[in-house]
């Protein structure tokens, strides 16, 4: 193989390879022109699209301008007004700072940028094909910049390949721009596509007021505003109430200081702040803004600077954390800004829901307010199997097979010297069922009988099995003897979940509905529009008729037959408002806000009751969310536990 000698890369070649770094599609152009606008001082930016960016794409503004004869430098590599030394990369306060975005994107464009300074008679143009500068001269236009991009890669056609379809590439410059604005609340932003204004923005509005525009109504009136500070860095923004929380992360946004990143510590600190407030599956809406001095963190990482660096990471997950947390006590202890909002709080909690697939005294909804739950969760049932918590232990329990006592017991050399305890007959079932619920009258007696060891009435055997019922502990677990002469503890929560979810999905996927007389309509915000025609076939199929009237009113016209028609209405809008991505995740998160709760007290014919629909259900060692539903100790393991072995 010959070797090539070392040569420098020609200038047309250096401009496209930067290009692949700062340009990787339309979106990105916007969000370095109008950070170039933001720069400059601009109180109105205004962005224009056609074909999603790849016919047209200009950004004007009203900011500072450029002088004429600075002009060609502007679309030169690495020429900036921005930093003059060294020590200014430790101190940086602007957007762009490279000089890399103009000529980049002259580059791979037919580009044309117009200036005119607050102290100039007149503008400047100068057009740039490829890389090359074709035409400049003067020309009339109001103060400002006027940046036009057009056919966009069009030297480059090997990229066009990777862009989505126009609709798609719209939408992400939409999606830009709209972060580029909550973090310039002072500044006025358009964004038209395809000759339609899609939102203007007027300058000077709230956080929330700017939300509005683009978040359903309901989660923005509802949004959390906070502050936190420590020393020199702060946060501050909005937090969403965890009741409405959603299946995906897309409304959660991070900037740091006014720059709109990715970054995982930030995630991890706001979920981290709603830990034990919501599922594993779901996430809350926050909007946050973290200040900090510019030497105590680094942009400069990343080509895009959508990813940066901190000093420390500590501080830095721990103002977050604390800011956010403090936000969601002061809601639940129902003194935000002196509002009493705890009555508000129990009516999302205590919602009445039909998802019952158990007997109707089980309870469906808890007013507790439950603890930070320290066990963790699993996406499936493989994953809890591959870790420590499963105790190498059996998937599946035979609940069929008559029972039968250890063989090891009686072989026991130590068993025929115990004294079991036995609880003493009864006259009659009522006086059983009675003493089982309060257990500490119940009068016990040694006995001879082996077998008799935590024997309880036939009562409380499970119908249909021959699992025997012994109790339940600390309100949230139901103690078992297992026909393998097991002992096993029953999560109630993950129990009747796994209840509802499977009678959902067995009777809500066959599209059988009820018309209804009076069809229900209702108002959808442009977002919720897109995402019901995303679940449209599912939510057919699960027994909802719809119609999309007036590109915006949504009619329900029938419901699955289960369902009552307030019920249907609630969960429809819990789909719509993006609480679940799909239909199945839908089921997940309503069974879990529909099972009875930790710490909810269970009377004996509500355990079994529970108990019996539990056992009918496939996969019903563990909860729709992965986690298990219950745990269980063989003899051989009980006595390894006492350190009989």
């Amino acid at each position: 193989m010959s070797r090539s000698k070392i040569h420098v890369l020609p200038a047309a070649l250096r401009n496209q390879i930067a290009a692949g770094e700062v340009v990787e599609r339309p979106s990105s152009v916007v969000k370095e022109l109008v950070e170039n606008s933001i720069d400059a001082g601009s109180s109105q930016v205004d962005v224009i699209v056609e074909r999603g960016g790849q016919g047209i794409l200009a950004v004007r503004d009203n900011g500072s301008g450029i002088p004429s004869d600075e002009l060609n430098l502007a679309v030169t590599r690495h020429a900036t007004s921005k930093i003059s030394a060294v020590d200014d990369l430790s101190a940086i306060t602007s957007f762009g700072f490279r000089g890399e975005a103009l000529p980049s994107i002259a580059s791979v464009s037919r580009f044309k940028m117009s200036s005119c300074t607050a102290e100039s008679q007149e503008g400047w143009f100068i057009n740039v094909e490829g890389g090359d500068v074709v035409d400049e001269g003067p020309t009339v236009m109001p103060g400002g910049t006027w940046v036009e991009v057009k056919d966009l890669f069009y030297n480059i056609p090997a990229r066009l390949k990777f862009l989505k379809n126009e609709s798609t590439e719209a939408r992400r410059c939409n999606q830009v721009l709209f972060k580029v604005s909550l973090a310039n609340l002072e500044t006025g932003f358009s964004f038209t596509s395809n000759g339609k204004e899609q939102f203007r923005l007027p300058p000077n509005q709230t956080l929330p007021d700017r939300l509005a525009v683009f978040w359903p109504r309901n989660i923005c009136e509802s949004l959390l505003t906070f502050s936190y500070a420590v020393g020199e860095m702060k946060v501050s923004g909005c937090a969403g109430v965890p009741s409405l929380a959603q299946g995906r992360g897309d409304r959660i946004l991070m900037f740091v200081n006014g720059r709109p990143v990715q970054d995982k510590l930030l995630l991890s600190a706001i979920r981290g702040a709603y830990k034990g407030r919501l599922i594993s599956r779901e996430y809350p809406q926050a909007v946050i803004f973290l200040e900090l001095p510019p030497e105590l963190v680094d942009v400069n990482v990343h080509p895009a600077k959508m990813e940066v660096r901190f000093q420390d990471e500590r501080s830095i997950y721990s103002i977050i954390h604390n800011g956010i947390s403090q936000a969601l006590s002061r809601y639940e202890l129902g003194v935000i800004e002196g509002e009493d909002v705890s009555q508000t709080r129990a009516e999302h909690s205590s919602a009445k829901s039909p998802l019952t697939a158990s007997p109707k005294n089980i309870p469906t909804a808890s007013h507790v307010s439950l603890p930070i739950d320290p066990r963790p969760k699993f996406s499936s049932w493989n994953e809890f199997k591959n870790t420590d918590y499963s105790n190498d232990r059996d998937e599946h329990v035979d609940f069929t097979s008559t029972p039968t006592h250890s063989v090891e017991a009686r072989r026991s050399p130590d068993y025929v010297n115990e004294q079991p305890l036995e609880y003493e007959a009864r006259d009659n079932e009522s006086s059983r069922n009675e003493n089982f619920e309060n257990s500490e009258n119940v009068p016990v007696k040694h006995s001879v009988q082996t077998e008799q060891l935590f024997s309880a009435p036939r009562s409380n055997f499970v119908p249909g099995t021959s699992i025997e019922y012994l109790g339940q502990v600390a309100d949230t677990y139901l103690v078992l003897k297992l026909v393998n002469g097991s002992l096993g503890l029953l999560d109630q929560h993950a129990a009747h979940e796994r209840v509802i979810y499977y009678h959902m999905r067995a009777e809500r996927t066959k599209g059988e509905y009820r018309p209804l007389a009076i069809p229900v309509e209702l108002a959808l915000h442009p977002s919720e529009v897109s995402r019901v025609q995303e679940m449209w076939e599912e939510l057919r199929n699960a027994g909802f008729i719809l119609e999309l009237e007036n590109g915006s009113n949504l009619s329900m016209r029938g419901i699955p037959p289960s369902l009552e028609t307030g019920e249907a209405k609630e969960y429809l809008r819990a789909a719509v408002d993006g609480q679940a991505k799909n239909l199945d995740d839908l089921w997940i998160m309503l069974s879990c806000k529909s099972a009875i709760k930790a710490n909810q007290p269970l009377a004996l014919d509500e355990a079994l009751a529970l108990l019996e629909a539990w056992v009918k259900c496939p996969q019903r060692e563990y909860c729709p969310h992965g986690r298990p539903a219950m745990i269980s100790w063989s003899f051989s393991e009980m006595e390894k536990l006492f350190k009989r072995k």
